[in-house]
């Protein structure tokens, strides 16, 4: 089985971040890291390998730093990575990156490609829907559980209103929620061996995408304005004195909730 695992940088959540003023985009000349909910993904891909065999490969878009987050994850033992790195991807929107992405696993034979359900620095949730309409690949969101049936997968998907029990056929994609498992610790040998492991580079050229399609000029999304979230302010205490379900519902009708 072959599985391709998405992996972004991002910047540290411990450290502070702020917006570029004059292009307003996240300044990320600051620590960075891997995004925390893709090592689920990737801890996921190693433990269906493990079961079943196969190789585990991570592609990752990003500046060439973002090397850094490809050796992290080849430390926890995925096998080889695949780095999209181009100046014109800068000010990508998601469905930019989504074509990147689909671009360079046009040439990538998989099974399955496993995400993170997020990022930790946009927070959208949806590059993993528009990287499988792009490949036309069935997909299963916010997978909790993940099992290998034939050439089938069995996929716990879960829901406001509980979970479902989906199976898709392969080749599918699936981003998986944060409680999916415990990912594991980088050893020694790992972060040893993840320094002499292969990064193939790739750029637009390489490719075949045009600098319409991605970066600033083939964003369809664009911040126009910032604003500071306003300052929390103090709540009401009211005495229930025998009426508190009265004082709740008057609460909700004044604030349209009901």
């Amino acid at each position: 089985m072959n599985i391709v695992v998405c992996v972004k940088q991002v910047p540290d959540t411990t450290v502070t971040k702020t917006i570029d003023p004059s292009r307003l985009r996240l300044e990320r000349e600051v620590q960075a890291v891997p995004n925390p909910f893709d090592e689920y993904a990737v801890e996921e891909a190693l433990r269906l390998v493990e079961k079943h065999g196969g190789s585990v490969v991570a592609i990752c878009v990003g500046a060439p730093q973002a090397q850094d987050a490809l050796r992290r994850v080849f430390a926890m033992g995925v096998e080889r990575g695949i780095l999209v790195s181009d100046p014109a991807l800068a000010g990508s929107d998601t469905l930019g990156t989504a074509r990147a992405l689909a671009a360079a696993l046009h040439g990538e034979p998989f099974d399955l490609v496993i995400c993170g359900q997020q990022s930790t620095d946009a927070t959208t949730g949806v590059v993993p829907a528009r990287l499988a309409a792009l490949l036309g690949l069935p997909q299963v969101t916010h997978a909790r559980k993940v099992a290998l049936e034939g050439q089938r997968l069995a996929v716990e998907r879960q829901s406001d209103e509980g979970s479902l029990l989906v199976e898709v056929p392969l080749p599918a994609l699936v981003s998986v929620v944060k409680g999916i498992n415990e990912p594991r610790y980088p050893s020694l040998r790992g972060i040893m061996a993840a320094k002499k492991k292969e990064i193939k580079q790739l750029d637009l050229a390489a490719l075949g995408l045009a600098g319409s399609e991605v970066g600033v000029a083939g964003a369809r999304t664009r911040v126009v304005a910032l604003a500071s979230a306003p300052a929390r302010q103090a709540g009401t205490v009211r005495k229930a004195e025998g009426k508190g379900g009265v004082l709740i519902a008057d609460f909700l009708e004044k604030a349209r909730l009901i």
